[in-house]
């Protein structure tokens, strides 16, 4: 079934949303305006390091002069809240993060960020405060519910406008793919924590859904019916979740750094913080782990999402 854009599209303008979408490496952004000269727009997260300027370019020419009052970030992962800084320098936003992680934030504890891990880069920012599940912010003149939704993230939120019913999903409900858990991979029970948040969207009964990646659609139920498939797949299989999270952690380093030697790449999977407590659940030694990074780049490069010349790996042309 394929989404009628200029219905979705009006929807969007009727709420006073524009969704900034950029490449995969960097979330979407959704800008809110409000007919209401004296309420200052918000934007919902706000990508990757690497295209802050490009963001702050980005909401310069939509803002067209309007003050940026807020930023809201749905889960602190450094592809949704890498321009945070740069933002706060430029227009001298608030930042509202989930309440839960408003201690680590203020402390700047990169491990339970997550940064170390993954090698991701995130600046430092200051916070002014915490959005808590279950209650209620003001985006664009409506009121919108936050839900919390574990499962990618433990922290995550969502945000829900009953009578439009749109849901901004960040990476709890994407069109054809399901994120990484990373909770499993670090160990823990992170499948249980998606069957919740696809139970809870479920239950919203969303008509347009804009994902943290990719175009908002409204095919809400064969979204859901696809992440159901992929995660009973991972719970049956854990290697096959191992093996996803591989691929995606690939081509996001990758979008980052555009080149690079496959030794290089190769080398940095096979030990990558993120996934050591992975390659313990799952027996893997320093061999096993390469034949599956080597199988992983080899599939990359088969489906055109790298291309090789030599020992260099590029972004192939999508």
């Amino acid at each position: 079934m394929s989404d009628p854009p200029a219905q979705i599209t009006a929807t969007l303008a009727s709420l006073g949303i524009e969704v900034l979408e950029r490449d995969w490496l960097s979330s979407n952004s959704v800008l809110f305006t409000s007919a209401d000269p004296l309420e200052t727009a918000t934007v919902v997260d706000t990508g990757y390091s690497r295209d802050a300027p490009r963001t702050v370019e980005l909401l310069r020419q939509r803002l067209r002069g309007r003050a940026l009052g807020r930023v809201v970030n749905t889960h602190l992962h450094s592809d949704h809240c890498g321009g945070n800084a740069e933002i706060i320098r430029r227009f001298g936003s608030s930042i509202w993060v989930p309440d839960v992680s408003l201690e680590v934030v203020r402390q700047w504890d990169e491990k339970q960020l997550t940064y170390h891990a993954t090698d991701q880069r995130c600046e430092r920012f200051a916070v002014a405060g915490g959005v808590r599940s279950g209650s209620e912010v003001r985006l664009g003149g409506r009121p919108w519910q936050a839900w919390s939704t574990p499962g990618h993230d433990p922290d995550a939120l969502v945000y829900f406008e009953p009578r439009s019913k749109v849901l901004i999903a960040g990476d709890a409900l994407w069109r054809d793919r399901l994120a990484i858990i990373f909770p499993a991979l670090a160990g823990a029970d992170g499948f249980s924590g998606v069957r919740e948040t696809l139970r809870a969207i479920e239950s919203l009964a969303p008509r347009v859904v804009i994902p943290g990646h990719g175009p908002a659609f409204t095919d809400v139920s064969a979204a859901l019916r696809s992440s159901r498939e992929r995660l009973a797949a991972f719970e049956r299989e854990p290697a096959k979740h191992f093996s996803y999270a591989l691929r995606a952690l690939a081509m996001f380093r990758m979008l980052e750094y555009r080149h690079q030697r496959r030794a290089e790449l190769r080398a940095w999977m096979r030990a990558a913080p993120v996934l050591e407590a992975g390659r313990r659940a799952l027996a893997l030694d320093s061999e096993n782990t390469l034949r599956l990074v080597d199988a992983c780049l080899d599939r990359l490069q088969a489906d055109g999402q790298l291309a090789r010349s030599g020992d260099i790996l590029s972004v192939g042309a999508r």
